[in-house]
């Protein structure tokens, strides 16, 4: 297993950010960046030295973001990138623009993502939710796969949800349906999250890569993802109740991104690892390893998952099927 600066997970009651270690030289790719849990994992990774390319949907958004860090930070290196993870096109332009710009990326963070919104088909047809947070990220990291597993020790991190134990596949209607509930269709997504590190991990290994894929949740946190979905919603009582709950619940961002950044950078993950909040129901807490419902530990319906996913995305990946 390769290893990165960083401090136990397994063990360890204060695995904290300060443990991430140095990250000088190190290039980052975090989606979602500009606020919540990818804005606080862009401020840890660029803190500790590392050279964070913020690819978010908002170039104004992100570049605010970028501002503030830069005013906050002693040292930053800060790139902005535009990426609508729900247009396919949007991704192969960021992936081309990436791989152009950069001869190295040691860490992936496929942290962006919606929650919760109305039924929508996006311009490739695809349901807003699958198209956002699996389908998009998937078409992303193949794209940018062979940067990845040129650059030494490298990481694929992708934030999926405990909400993923509600989450249930189609494989022979992945990204079409149109959920009797938006928030059950979230929690596919986020399974489909799982199911995808679950294969790409069998594949990198299956290829003899040193570049390792993990997962890892945050836990219940404050942020304003159900705020993307209240704010496509209709309802103005569902909005209002959003809003109080990602203000008053759960805990910081700062502290959900944790799981993420000991993923990224711990030198004891292993490849194919969940990592989550080690407190009361995973819900809180320091960061530990988790345990994926049995539905995400399915082999056979990760790869059924992943060639479907080759298919609607257009994307092959380059490494091999995994045993």
């Amino acid at each position: 297993m390769q290893k990165v600066p960083g401090s136990e997970v397994t063990n360890s009651p204060t695995w904290s950010a300060a443990d991430a270690g140095d990250l000088t030289g190190r290039v980052a790719l975090v989606t979602g960046a500009n606020s919540g849990i990818g804005y606080e994992t862009t401020r840890v990774l660029s803190d500790h030295g590392a050279h964070v390319i913020m690819a978010c949907r908002d170039r104004e958004k992100a570049a605010r973001a970028r501002d503030k860090l830069e005013s906050q930070l002693d040292r930053s290196s800060l790139e902005l990138l535009d990426l609508d993870l729900s247009d396919l096109i949007s991704v192969r332009a960021a992936a081309e623009r990436m791989i152009e710009q950069h001869a190295r990326l040691d860490l992936l963070v496929n942290n962006g993502g919606v929650m919760g919104t109305p039924y929508r088909q996006t311009a490739d047809g695809f349901e807003l939710q699958m198209a956002t947070n699996h389908l998009g990220h998937f078409a992303l990291t193949g794209l940018l796969l062979d940067r990845l597993v040129t650059t030494e020790r490298s990481r694929i991190v992708a934030v999926s949800s405990h909400m993923h134990r509600f989450g249930r596949i189609r494989p022979d209607n992945v990204a079409t349906t149109k959920a009797r509930n938006s928030w059950i269709q979230y929690s596919t997504t986020k399974l489909a999250n799982l199911l995808f590190v679950a294969e790409l991990s069998r594949r990198l290994e299956a290829g003899g890569f040193r570049t390792m894929a993990l997962a890892a949740h945050p836990g219940w946190t404050r942020s304003n993802l159900a705020g993307t979905g209240a704010a496509l919603s209709k309802s103005r009582v569902r909005r209002r109740l959003s809003r109080a709950a990602g203000a008053s619940l759960g805990q910081s961002a700062a502290g959900g991104a944790l799981p993420v950044l000991c993923a990224a950078t711990s030198s004891h993950v292993h490849n194919g690892q969940y990592i989550g909040p080690g407190g009361a129901f995973g819900l809180y807490g320091p960061p530990r390893v988790a345990r994926p419902s049995q539905r995400a530990r399915d082999p056979k319906m990760a790869a059924r998952l992943w060639a479907t996913s080759e298919e609607l995305t257009g994307v092959r990946y380059t490494v091999p099927a995994g045993v």
